[in-house]
């Protein structure tokens, strides 16, 4: 199995387009050591190499695509290796990438959960859009834990499970969140019955999470805000991290607190929001990261498992 990184950023990329906090401004004019990245996506394959499932569809999708050459073997006239869609939730920052692949020659295999797929024809019915275009295949993900199998990735076997998050502000769930909102991916290796958990929203830690995060041998978790404040100190927001969604990195229960609890697996933060120090590699923060043996997702990083 094979994963690669295509975004790794949260909701505006980095730089944001209208943004002028330190990291933004720095990565701009060059004052600070960071790496530009886009929002966040992964796409997974297994033996075949011209057969991938995106998870998650940024808007930054065609960006992404053209950075990612093995997704398009050219093969015909019109071409992708993208063979499914996984969807984590129904957010914007995770879907609307969809609308940019809507001159595929087939109906886009879509899974998502139920939750999720109201959300995608009702609030935001991007789904039904798409339905004027190449139209949607879509397949229901299972919440209860089983795995599931996604074509043509017969190697890979996939779990989704509940998470504590917030569904997108279009969801008639946004303040009373229910089982499906919001997922956490884990994807096994039949082969070498190695695993990996993509995790890029979580608001508190779970024992099923939990438990699979100790299982795994690859983690990609929530590393959108390094304090709980953090967007409350910059004068950019009124609420916290985790009353948007998202546990923060540091202080008490934080994100590396229960990092550091886990086995040696690779640990990778992923979806970090513009503001968070850990994007200027010479930052304090970045510093404790490296410390503590995490690392931090950049586009185009790759694992193999």
């Amino acid at each position: 199995m094979k994963i690669r990184v295509l975004g790794s950023a949260a909701g505006g990329g980095f730089p944001q387009w209208n943004c002028n906090c330190r990291n933004c401004t720095g990565v701009r004019n060059g004052t600070v050591r960071a790496r530009a990245r886009t929002q966040s996506s992964i796409a997974v394959r297994a033996e075949d190499a011209a057969a991938w499932v995106l998870v998650n569809a940024s808007p930054d999708i065609l960006v992404q695509l053209k950075a990612a050459p093995e997704l398009q073997p050219a093969r015909a006239a019109r071409d992708t290796a993208i063979a499914a869609v996984v969807l984590v939730d129904g957010q914007i920052d995770h879907t609307t990438g969809l609308l940019m692949l809507r001159e595929s020659t087939r109906p886009l295999s879509v899974w998502c959960t139920d939750a999720a797929y109201a959300d995608l024809t009702r609030g935001n019915p991007i789904l039904k859009v798409l339905g004027h275009y190449c139209g949607i295949e879509r397949h229901a993900m299972p919440v209860d834990g089983n795995e599931f199998t996604v074509e043509p990735l017969a190697g890979v076997r996939w779990r989704a499970l509940p998470v504590a998050s917030k569904p997108a502000p279009y969801s008639p769930n946004r303040e009373s969140p229910i089982p499906g909102d919001n997922v956490a991916l884990v994807m096994r290796d039949t082969v070498s019955g190695r695993s990996a958990v993509y995790a890029p929203g979580l608001g508190a830690m779970e024992e099923r999470l939990w438990g699979a995060l100790g299982a795994a041998d690859c983690l990609f978790v929530d590393g959108t805000f390094w304090t709980d404040d953090e967007m409350i100190a910059l004068g950019l927001s009124a609420r916290r991290a985790r009353e948007i969604g998202h546990l923060p990195q540091s202080g008490a229960g934080g994100m590396l607190e229960w990092l550091e609890k886990l086995p040696a697996a690779r640990r990778i933060l992923i979806h970090v929001n513009n503001t968070n120090p850990i994007l200027d590699e010479d930052s304090a923060q970045r510093a404790e990261l490296t410390r503590r043996g995490i690392e931090v997702a950049a586009d185009g990083m790759e694992i193999e498992l």
